[in-house]
C-alpha cells in the first residue's frame, strides 16, 4: 500500500495522533526550558536549584502516570484526551501565573504528566493498538508531531515573547490548547479503528500477551529500556541547559532556537525510514543501530566551539530521534502483544519521564560543584556507544524468543 492510499484511508487517525504529539510540546522540555532565563531570575534559582526542582516535578509525574495511564485499556482513546487536554491548559494557565516556587513545582508536575506523559501516551497506545501491518508507518507518521512540534514552537516561544513576555506567551499557549487541540483531537479520535484485512500481512508480534506484572520481570525490558530511554535523557539534558551552554560556547540564543528545525526536518525523514525498515524487518532487527549517531552528536557537541556544531549535533541527533521515536511505539507490540498495550505503556512512559527528569538535575548539580558540561555530553556519547552493543545483544535475544526472525 502506498502512502497515499494509507493517508488517504487513515487520516482522521493518523492526524489525530499526530496532533496529540504536536501539542504534547507544551509539556516537553524544550518547551518549557525557553523560559528557563526567565524563571531562575524571577524566583532565584541556581542551575543546579532549578533543575533540582525539575527533576522532583518529574519524577512525581513519573510516579503518577503509571497508574493514569492504564485508563486508556479501560476507556475510549476520545475520552481520555477530551479530560487529558483541559489539564493541560489548566497547568499552562498556571505556569502564567505561578508566584512562588512550591506554586512552580506543581505547574511543572502538570505539564510534564498531561504534557509529555499522557499526551504522548494516549498517541502512541493509539497507534499501536489500531495498527498492525502498518503499525510502523502509522507510529512513524503520528510521531512526526513531535518534531513539527520542535520546529515551530521554540521559534514561536521567542516571537510571541517579544511582544507577550514569557506569562503572556504560556497564556496564549493555553487558549491554543482550547480553540484547536481539545476539539480537533476529540472529533478525529472519537472513532476507534481496528486492523483490517486490506492493510496487508499482518504484522507478527509476541507469542503471546503479557501481562504488566510479567513484564517487570522480563530482562530483556530493562535492557531495551537502557537504551531506548538514551535519546530523551541526553535530549532532555542539552536541550534544558541550552541558554547556559550558548553561554558557554558565546553562541547567540538564536542559534539554538534555528538548530531545532534541522533536526526536525532530519528526525521527520529518519521516523518515515525507520516506519518502513520496521514493517518490513520488525522493529527488533532495527535495534541495535539507533544510537550510533546519538553517540557521534554527543562527542561534535562536545568538542566544538563554533555554532556549526550546534546545527551538526542536531542533524546527528535527528536520525537517532527519528528511529527511536518510531521504535518507541513500535517495539513493545512485537515483544509483549497488544492486548495489555496501555497498562505496559505507561509503565515505559514513566520511565521515559524519569529519565527526562534525572537529566537536568543531575547535570545541573554536576555543574553546581564545578564538573564540566562539555565533559559530561562527552560521557553520554561513551555511554551510547555501549548500550549499542547491548541492544545488538538484546535484539538477537529478543527474536528467538519471539520467533521473529
Amino acid at each position: 500500500m502506498s502512502i497515499i492510499t494509507f493517508l488517504r484511508e487513515n487520516a482522521r487517525w493518523i492526524v489525530g495522533g499526530f496532533l496529540l504529539t504536536f501539542f504534547s510540546s507544551f509539556g516537553q522540555t524544550f518547551f518549557i526550558s525557553l523560559s528557563a532565563g526567565d524563571i531562575r531570575a524571577e524566583h532565584g534559582l541556581s542551575h543546579g536549584q532549578f533543575g533540582g526542582l525539575y527533576m522532583i516535578a518529574t519524577l512525581a509525574s513519573a510516579l503518577t502516570l503509571p497508574q493514569l495511564g492504564k485508563v486508556v485499556d479501560r476507556v475510549p482513546i476520545a475520552v481520555v484526551a477530551a479530560f487529558t487536554i483541559p489539564a493541560l491548559m489548566a497547568a499552562a494557565i498556571s505556569m502564567s501565573f505561578a508566584t512562588n516556587v512550591i506554586w512552580l513545582g506543581i505547574t511543572i508536575y502538570a505539564l510534564r504528566l498531561f504534557g509529555q506523559g499522557m499526551m504522548t501516551h494516549i498517541s502512541m497506545t493509539a497507534m499501536g493498538r489500531w495498527f498492525s501491518a502498518q503499525r510502523g508507518r502509522a507510529v512513524s507518521l503520528a510521531t512526526l508531531g513531535h518534531n513539527f512540534g520542535e520546529a515551530v514552537f521554540p521559534s514561536a516561544f521567542i516571537f510571541a515573547a517579544y511582544a507577550l513576555g514569557w506569562r503572556g506567551t504560556w497564556l496564549a499557549a493555553a487558549v491554543v490548547l482550547a480553540l484547536v487541540a481539545w476539539p480537533a483531537i476529540v472529533m478525529l479520535m472519537r472513532v476507534e479503528r481496528t486492523p483490517r484485512a486490506t492493510d496487508g500481512p499482518e504484522r507478527r508480534t509476541a507469542l503471546r500477551d503479557w501481562t504488566r506484572g510479567e513484564v517487570l520481570r522480563d530482562p530483556i525490558f530493562w535492557l531495551c529500556l537502557s537504551g531506548v530511554l538514551a535519546p530523551g535523557f541526553i535530549g532532555t539534558t542539552v536541550f534544558f541547559h541550552q541558554v547556559y551552554l550558548s553561554e558557554l560556547r558565546g553562541w547567540a540564543p538564536e542559534v539554538f532556537a534555528s538548530s531545532f528545525i534541522v533536526m526536525s526536518s532530519m528526525t521527520i525523514v529518519f521516523a518515515l525510514i525507520a516506519g518502513q525498515l520496521i514493517d518490513r524487518f520488525s522493529a527488533v532487527r532495527v535495534l541495535p543501530s539507533f544510537l550510533l549517531p546519538l553517540a557521534a552528536s554527543c562527542l561534535v557537541l562536545a568538542t566544538t566551539q563554533s555554532p556549526w556544531g550546534a546545527y551538526a549535533f542536531m542533524a546527528l541527533m535527528g536520525i537517532s530521534y527519528g528511529f527511536s521515536s518510531t521504535l518507541f511505539g513500535a517495539l513493545w507490540p512485537e515483544l509483549y502483544g497488544a492486548r495489555n498495550l496501555g497498562s505496559i505503556r505507561a509503565v515505559i512512559v514513566a520511565m521515559m519521564v524519569l529519565a527526562t527528569a534525572m537529566g537536568p538535575g543531575l547535570t545541573g548539580w554536576l555543574i553546581d560543584i564545578g564538573v564540566s558540561y562539555p565533559a559530561q555530553i562527552a560521557a553520554m556519547g561513551i555511554y551510547c556507544i555501549f548500550s549499542a552493543a547491548v541492544m545488538t545483544v538484546v535484539s538477537r535475544k529478543a527474536a528467538g524468543r519471539n520467533a521473529l526472525t
